[in-house]
């Protein structure tokens, strides 16, 4: 066989269409009936908001590239060009989808007595509620605007929804004039309606439009239909010209709500002279204006979901099992003392995390904090806890201010923290603190100063705590917690130190000692050793991991690769790629933990951590993963959590060759089956670590898939 080239495009799947595939397989928890019918509603606007993002951010970056000229190809082979033009189809076809989604939702929810109604829809009770509402609570807040000479098209921010409206003065009908009204954001998308039998509502732009009458006195209105823009959101800082970094993050924030426009939808029954009138102003090539069959911005559809009280049309309630000492221990730290302690969220309780921070504060033998904050949420305990400790002991936070789309709140914690005397570090010039790092350095009972820390997969959040999955882990290992500081030592002062191990440190080795890592199993595995791979992470696009991955697979290593979003990698293809097996888990549970497992000749290696294998995780951030060191730890994510993962028929999608996805017990060719085929047992591994975290069963033993059969390779393949 001759050798293959590394570098062949058509070994490297398009990082933005594989991207749209993840958004598909959250949209087809949206059309899978197996789930209760309120979270398909849920997943239907999750999907919605996701693509939001994905213009904001991917959409309006490549736009700008191709507008300044560049048109280079990536690892794939697709020019920018050619690109835009798959994005186009497959974002189009991706909306249709959705839409059909939603009119089939639609309804299902109103036989079960939850109704999202039209205004021709209205008893004589709700239009006299609609007509209230519309004079007390609508009217006051809004500008009808009619665009002339001496009013010019108004500046729509981004995402917020419009009235567009053709419109015709009664004493001059020949001429028709543009109308925007901006549909107020102080009010609720979704308004409930008074209704005693069923659960009612209608959309807020529904009431605008029913109310446009009487704010165009003088005017026919010819034809209205709601419009939303979205557009470009980057931030684009120059850091290293920045005197003040918090000031320079606010002021690009309040230039993202009016950056250049990437994407209309209107509804798809609008005047087509509304639609051309609108995309001339906002500068829109035809492909990215979106007729939509149904309300403008599903993601709102999450109202319906928070305002509607039926526990049985949701998910099953369950309660994190909580952090229980051993008889032995009086307190966390005397427990972590004797062994560390590893938690997976959100089956066990992320109060531990919150008290770990929460009992620092307030114990007098703590001297020290130190504290890592990316995505924190708005009613955090963490950032109180800091801020009431900052009087007695020292304590210091790094905080990200350039978390997308956190940055206003993060602006607002920092600002906080300093009046309150904390040390505020924002990390270093070009690169996000994205490390998830707790450091408390406390004088024992014995006299002796020691260092605890926490190391997370997960943001020091707990309302994501419940929804995403994550690992934390507490230790006060003397190797660890020193190079634990050493990190802060490199974020407060961007001093290196020649080695942080046990920890791998990004941008400084963990990238190096990744691809060795992965290296040294192709070796064990041309010696005849045992070799595997089990790597977990939320996306999959470095080049130069790929190719190490590829080279171990051509050596004999198994490999397991549980990818939720992006894989730029494609498995299955003969001689190159055909011992990498890629899954994609999407279900109740945000996958959001990391981990990498390596066999290493029988002598096996975990370690966990914040950083996914992509180029900004490994050469732009400052990441940490972390070994597990305890043997009975490394046993736990391996034999509970790992095989868990693969041993997932229910919402599992195997990657294909040909970069689709398709559910683990879908055959290759044939009919697409909506449940496992008869005589397979259905294994849903979020549910079983429900089970299993409230008691109802035991860890081990996990149904295991059949194995796949070794083929050892020729000596060319090595």
């Amino acid at each position: 066989m001759a050798r293959l080239s590394l570098e062949n495009p058509h070994y490297y799947i398009n990082r933005d269409t594989s991207w749209l595939a993840f958004n598909r397989r959250v949209l087809e928890e949206a059309q899978d009936q197996g789930n209760p019918l309120l979270e398909r509603l849920k997943f239907l606007a999750i999907s919605a908001s996701n693509l939001d993002e994905f213009f904001e951010i991917r959409i309006a970056s490549m736009m700008q590239q191709i507008e300044d000229g560049y048109n280079e190809s990536g690892p794939d082979g697709l020019t920018l060009s050619e690109k835009r033009d798959v994005l186009a189809r497959l974002t189009h076809e991706f909306v249709d989808d959705q839409y059909d989604c939603w009119n089939t939702l639609r309804p299902a929810l109103a036989e079960q007595g939850i109704r999202v109604l039209g205004l021709h829809e209205l008893d004589a009770e709700a239009r006299r509620f609609v007509d209230e509402y519309c004079e007390k609570e609508l009217d006051p807040l809004l500008t009808p605007v009619t665009v002339d000479p001496s009013h010019p098209f108004p500046r729509v921010i981004n995402k917020a929804l419009c009235l567009g409206l053709l419109l015709r003065r009664r004493r001059r009908s020949a001429i028709t004039y543009t109308g925007v009204v901006s549909v107020p954001r102080a009010l609720p998308r979704l308004v409930r309606l008074p209704s005693e039998s069923t659960t009612d509502f209608i959309f807020l732009a529904d009431l605008v439009a029913h109310h446009a009458q009487k704010m165009y006195q003088g005017y026919d209105i010819v034809s209205s239909a709601p419009f939303r823009v979205t557009r470009n959101s980057n931030l684009y800082l120059q850091e290293e010209e920045a005197r003040n970094l918090l000031e320079s993050v606010r002021a690009e924030l309040h230039n993202r709500r009016k950056g250049d426009a990437v994407r209309m939808e209107i509804e798809a029954d609008a005047d087509p002279e509304i639609i051309e009138r609108l995309r001339t102003v906002f500068e829109l090539d035809p492909w990215q204006v979106f007729p939509v069959n149904g309300p403008v911005n599903l993601s709102r559809l999450f109202n319906v979901y928070e305002q509607t009280p039926r526990a049985d049309l949701k998910y099953r309630p369950f309660t994190p099992r909580e952090l229980r000492l051993t008889a032995k221990s009086q307190d966390l730290f005397e427990e972590l003392r004797r062994h560390d302690i590893l938690l997976h969220h959100p089956y066990d309780s992320y109060d531990a995390v919150v008290s770990f921070i929460e009992s620092a504060a307030e114990d007098d033998h703590v001297l020290s904090i130190k504290q890592t904050l990316y995505r924190t949420n708005e009613h955090s305990l963490i950032v109180p806890s800091l801020i009431d400790a900052a009087s007695r002991k020292e304590v210091t936070a790094v905080v990200e201010l350039k978390a997308r789309f956190d940055e206003d709140h993060n602006i607002r914690w920092a600002r906080d923290l300093e009046d309150a005397g904390v040390q505020v570090f924002h990390g270093l010039v070009g690169l996000k603190t994205h490390c998830k790092l707790s450091l408390l350095v406390r004088r024992d009972p014995d006299g002796v100063p020691r260092s605890y820390a926490h190391i997370g997969t997960g943001n020091y959040n707990a309302a994501t705590a419940r929804i995403y999955t994550d690992l934390s882990l507490f230790t006060a290992n003397p190797e660890i917690t020193r190079a634990v500081h050493d990190v802060f030592s490199f974020l407060t002062a961007y001093a290196e130190n020649p080695s942080y191990d046990p920890l791998l440190v990004a941008p400084l080795d963990l990238a190096e000692k990744v691809i060795g890592l992965i290296d040294r199993e192709a070796e064990h595995a041309r010696q005849g050793r045992e070799a595997r791979i089990i790597a977990k992470m939320n996306a999959l696009l470095d080049k130069n991991v790929i190719q190490a991955l590829y080279r171990a697979s051509q050596a004999g290593v198994e490999i397991d690769l549980i990818v939720r979003g992006i894989c730029a990698l494609r498995p299955g293809v003969r001689g190159l790629s055909d011992r990498i097996k890629v899954r994609s888990i999407v279900g109740r549970f945000l996958e959001h933990s990391r981990i990498y497992y390596f066999a290493n000749g029988g002598e096996e290696e975990i370690y966990f951590g914040s950083a996914d294998w992509m180029p900004r995780n490994l050469y732009e951030r400052v990441e940490v993963l972390v070994p597990l060191r305890d043997e009975f730890l490394r046993e736990r994510v391996h034999r509970e959590i790992l095989d868990a993962y693969l041993a997932d028929n229910r919402k599992a999608r195997i990657l294909l060759r040909d970069a689709t996805y398709i559910r683990a017990w879908q055959p290759l060719h044939g009919k697409r089956n909506r449940k496992p085929p008869i005589g397979a047992a259905a294994f849903s591994a979020q549910d079983f670590l429900i089970s299993v975290a409230e008691g109802k069963q035991a860890a081990l033993p996990i149904p295991q898939p059949a194995a796949r059969k070794r083929r050892v390779p020729t000596g060319r393949e090595r």
